[in-house]
């Protein structure tokens, strides 16, 4: 018995779809996992682990130009070239705007010149587009403690450490702005 021409065709497009999912999807998929695995890790070297994979799910464009221009001004940032990473960076976010790490990595770029308006800017893009990004509400939270707004740093600090357990800093961080925040308890 023959199937009719427009089953054949719903059957086709059904098998196309399924096997041309965009790899970014499958990260996304894969990065929740981690972040599962991450909340509820038992130890501080499980947690570093998860939180390798994890940024490199994050680190997936789906585009190799736009991994290229991602490495790129990554590496300029690790030798302290910061205009270099700004304008690959840049490049990068005007490219793929809907890419989280791609504002994350211009984020650090302008936290490090001291630009932190900026800095704050892509990191709201990053929330906006991933809001369980721990490293973006970690620059959050480093930006409003070196600017004395100590209850909004505590508030990202706390949010941090629910999402990335075993950080020291931001444990530190945490103890530190206590006292500030929450006052004296007699």
């Amino acid at each position: 018995m023959r199937r009719p021409f427009r089953k054949c065709i719903v059957a086709a497009f059904a098998a196309t779809v399924m096997f041309s999912l965009p790899d970014t999807a499958l990260a996304q998929d894969r990065a929740g996992e981690l972040l599962e695995e991450l909340a509820a890790s038992e130890s501080a070297a499980q947690a570093e682990r998860l939180e390798k994979a994890l940024y490199m799910e994050w680190s997936k464009s789906g585009s190799a130009a736009m991994d290229l221009l991602l490495k790129r001004g990554r590496d300029a940032l690790e030798v302290n070239e910061t205009d270099a990473a700004i304008g690959h960076l840049t490049a990068l976010t005007d490219h793929a705007p809907q890419f989280a790490e791609g504002w994350h990595a211009l984020a650090l770029a302008y936290y490090q010149v001291e630009m932190f308006g900026p800095a704050m800017d892509a990191l709201e893009h990053v929330l906006a587009l991933n809001p369980v990004h721990f490293g973006a509400l970690r620059g959050v939270a480093a930006i409003h403690d070196q600017l004395g707004n100590d209850a909004l740093a505590y508030e990202a600090y706390a949010k941090v450490l629910e999402l990335r357990p075993f950080d020291e800093e931001v444990t530190g961080a945490l103890e530190r702005l206590a006292g500030k925040v929450q006052g004296i308890s007699i």
